[in-house]
């Protein structure tokens, strides 16, 4: 779980910074937070991967248990742009020293998540829209936990950025449907 919620928290940061998710994943809201469904499916090694996204995840992650990941060999960086890097970067230095729970509590505080909370039950999942990405939290995470308000949102957005990174976000699911 910690894994999956520094991921969605790296993603969230570099979408709101550069206007793209780093995992090109789809979300899900869940009764834990948000979760990237694909990279869900990765971790677990599970049966909704095709062979080859399969075959090449294990050259990299080696599930340990159902709850637990190793690493199995170094990680090619060469797939991950400078900005990838950076985004990962901020959400470990930021968030790496929280246990899942606590990184559970504090993705609950997002609206993107926080609005299905009323609506998820367990085993649920529920489809998130990723410009509510851009929207800021409306509460604070506990303050025993010690995040700055900057941290907290991930990265600070103007008006006029958050309306470009929505319109950058619209444009190109409309040019990715294009091509389905």
């Amino acid at each position: 779980m910690k894994a999956l919620k520094l991921i969605f928290l790296a993603d969230r940061y570099h979408l709101r910074k550069y206007g793209r998710l780093i995992t090109n994943d789809n979300y899900v809201a869940m009764k834990h937070g948000p979760v990237p469904s694909v990279t869900k499916d990765i971790a677990e090694s599970n049966d909704y991967l095709d062979e080859i996204p399969k075959k090449y995840s294990l050259r990299y992650i080696e599930p340990v248990n159902n709850l637990e990941l190793a690493s199995a060999e170094n990680t090619d960086d060469t797939v991950f742009s400078e900005s990838d890097i950076e985004a990962l970067n901020f959400a470990w230095d930021t968030f790496g020293r929280y246990d899942q729970f606590q990184l559970r509590d504090i993705t609950h505080s997002y609206p993107e998540w926080a609005k299905h909370k009323k609506s998820i039950g367990a085993g649920s999942c529920l489809h998130m829209d990723i410009l509510d990405f851009l929207k800021d939290p409306t509460e604070h995470v506990d303050p025993g936990l010690s995040l700055g308000e900057e941290d907290h949102k991930t990265f600070e957005l103007n008006e006029d950025d958050r309306q470009i990174r929505s319109e950058e976000i619209t444009e190109r699911s409309l040019i990715e449907s294009l091509w389905r």
